[in-house]
């Protein structure tokens, strides 16, 4: 995309002439942040009247399904527009091959029926993956210590269906394995479900920034020392963003994701110029928790930074953002 740009010359040109004002500084903006922006990550338990703190993700919960709806109705007040849901699934529950993902009265699926039934406005959007149900924190069926692509695919197209049947007006596969896109379309168009919207994480790059979600679902332990460098992106890479989303577009994403957020700018920047489709992009937990942790020992002002952030990510050509201070966020844009 090129732009033509007015070329000026000092004196009779002072770009700083603009920039007097709140209200011109306003009225030239070329990003804006609203709460329609925002889409706020939760994560489920199980137990009764549960809340659980994690340490690594200062200001975040686990709740049981009871106590997120609760929480969904401060969403709600927000105006906030869609949650994603994460499950943090009971260690006895965890199996090599992750089958309690097919499980329609698991965590997940009930949380999504109860918060659907009392929230049906809230756009829900479901995570499509099986490191939380693994007890080796990866993402798909392992097999000699390498995640077998095809094999997995199949199990989620499995778990996308039953998720779709609970509810999910969001179909969101996180697990990067290739072609998984067209057999879950395939899958939910077949079983009547052709209005469900798939957003691909479609350049998830094996970063660094992890570590806090993974304790959050519980999968850091299981991952142990090992790593999703073989069907995660590349971090060094960019280009194969491009053949990553082109791929997903064709298979028959609505959305595709960009994940992490900002230490990938420009690869969001690349697709949107690429490529005509919304995209998302995914303030991971390592660059919330960095925010927070500074803001909590008065490094950096956390709400001016974390809007910051945010306007970043909406100035690289995202559509919307998961962020875990989207609720800080909103309050903030609510008393503006």
């Amino acid at each position: 995309m090129n732009k033509r740009f007015t070329i000026g010359k000092f004196p009779r040109t002072r770009l700083r002439r603009n920039r007097q004002f709140p209200w011109s500084r306003n009225l030239i903006s070329e990003s804006n942040l609203s709460v329609n922006d925002l889409i706020l990550p939760l994560f489920v338990t199980e137990g009764k009247k549960t809340i659980e703190n994690i340490s690594s993700l200062p200001s975040i919960k686990r709740y049981s399904i009871d106590t997120i709806l609760t929480k969904i109705e401060e969403v709600k007040d927000l105006k906030i527009p869609a949650i994603a849901i994460f499950p943090h699934i009971e260690k006895r529950l965890k199996t090599f091959d992750g089958k309690e993902a097919l499980n329609k009265n698991n965590l997940i699926c009930r949380a999504i029926k109860e918060i659907k039934k009392n929230f049906p406005d809230i756009g829900l959007i479901c995570d499509v993956a099986l490191d939380p149900y693994t007890n080796h924190g990866h993402d798909g069926i392992l097999k000699k210590n390498y995640i077998a692509n095809d094999e997995t695919i199949e199990v989620l197209s499995e778990q996308a269906i039953i998720q779709a049947e609970a509810g999910a007006d969001i179909i969101a596969p996180s697990d990067m394995m290739d072609g998984r896109i067209g057999v879950i379309r395939d899958r939910l168009d077949n079983e009547g479900f052709n209005n469900t919207i798939i957003l691909s994480y479609a350049a998830k790059f094996a970063s660094n920034f992890y570590g806090p979600f993974r304790d959050a679902v519980g999968s850091s332990k299981t991952l142990g020392k090992t790593d999703k460098k073989t069907y995660q992106m590349d971090y060094k890479n960019s280009d194969e963003a491009i053949r990553e989303v082109s791929m997903d577009i064709n298979e028959g994403a609505d959305i595709v994701m960009i994940k992490p957020a900002l230490p990938y700018l420009d690869v969001i920047t690349k697709i949107k110029e690429k490529f005509n489709i919304p995209i998302f992009a995914y303030q991971v937990s390592g660059e919330f928790s960095m925010l927070k942790f500074s803001g909590e020992k008065k490094i950096i002002d956390y709400e001016k930074c974390l809007y910051e952030s945010l306007i970043a990510i909406k100035r690289s050509g995202a559509s919307a953002i998961f962020c875990y201070g989207a609720i800080d966020i909103a309050k903030n844009l609510k008393n503006e």
